[in-house]
């Protein structure tokens, strides 16, 4: 075997002997939410719900039409049961907040609306700039965007 192939599969043996490694050193799930549809939402929300489960630490950041479903007064979209489960994207955000999420929506969310954080349910709050910053960028973090 030559001295090249030799070096080619160490680093493959390498790269794949570090891969669960690399799973098991996230700390912190991010979960950002923009897209406006319903379903889009609750897809996003069911999977971090599983990431919950599985011990994963979790943030979910709700920006635009997605903050929507923080709101103590929502559009019907928010708390419309969707198919196959009849869960609501409000219900799935306040799912992961009782099993220990932290939920916010963007800094800018609130005044957009002319709204204070009184608008918001019970267990969402808005987010700080500096510290969604760190965590988004935190080698331990894995990011989720829908």
């Amino acid at each position: 075997m030559t001295p090249r192939k030799t070096t080619l599969i160490a680093a493959v043996a390498l790269a794949l002997a570090a891969a669960p490694a690399a799973a098991r050193d996230v700390r912190t799930l991010v979960t950002v939410l923009t897209d406006p549809n319903p379903q889009t939402q609750l897809m996003g929300l069911v999977l971090t719900l599983q990431a919950l489960e599985r011990g994963a630490a979790v943030r979910v950041l709700l920006c635009g039409p997605a903050g929507d479903i923080a709101l103590a007064d929502p559009p019907a979209a928010a708390t419309e049961p969707q198919p196959p489960a009849g869960m609501s994207p409000q219900a799935a955000l306040a799912a992961a907040i009782g099993k220990g999420a932290r939920a916010e929506v963007c800094a800018i969310y609130l005044p957009g609306r002319a709204a204070g954080p009184e608008a918001l349910i019970e267990g969402v709050g808005v987010a700080q700039p500096d510290a969604m910053a760190r965590d988004l960028l935190d080698r331990q973090s894995r990011v989720w965007s829908f």
